[in-house]
């Protein structure tokens, strides 16, 4: 018997769900749509969905299952919530933050932070960048947080360079 997930993130999308289930599958290594449920006639004065448009979407990235659902209009998404991408090389750091940002807000860049066409928030996060910032120098963790802060994508040459001077 397959093991369930304690956790699964819900998204809520106005119409969007399936949309964003494809994009994100196609990003992530090891992901896959799992289930679409379409909404019916029932409920219809609640939801104010057309019968037959899709409803949820159960995916997983990466192995971690998500859902998502077409809920309406009413909630958007924040920086409130986001999703970390650890990721071990600079290629990694580019390849997510090229995928993931493809669309999204530009001006919501900060400091490894990116906000995807869909309006969803990933920080998209070097490992070693935690190690760097745990420097006991205090002075080269500060000097690590001070190029972090002038960066938009992360690039670990830079924080190593940093936490080396």
């Amino acid at each position: 018997m397959a093991h369930m997930a304690r956790f699964t993130p819900c998204l809520w999308f106005d119409d969007q769900a399936k949309a964003a289930a494809q994009f994100y599958t196609a990003i992530f290594p090891h992901s896959k749509i799992v289930d679409i449920t379409h909404f019916g006639e029932a409920g219809q004065e609640i939801h104010g969905k057309e019968p037959g448009s899709v409803m949820t979407v159960e995916f997983e990235l990466d192995r971690q299952p998500f859902s998502a659902l077409n809920g309406g209009p009413m909630f958007k998404f924040n920086e409130a919530i986001s999703f970390q991408v650890r990721c071990d090389t600079q290629e990694e750091v580019d390849y997510y933050w090229d995928k993931l940002s493809a669309g999204g807000d530009p001006a919501a860049q900060q400091c490894g932070w990116l906000k995807d066409q869909f309006g969803l928030s990933w920080q998209v996060v070097p490992g070693i960048l935690h190690e760097l910032l745990k420097h006991p120098d205090p002075r080269k963790s500060q000097n690590v947080m001070n190029a972090m802060f002038t960066m938009k994508k992360i690039d670990i040459a830079k924080l190593k360079q940093a936490a080396a001077s």
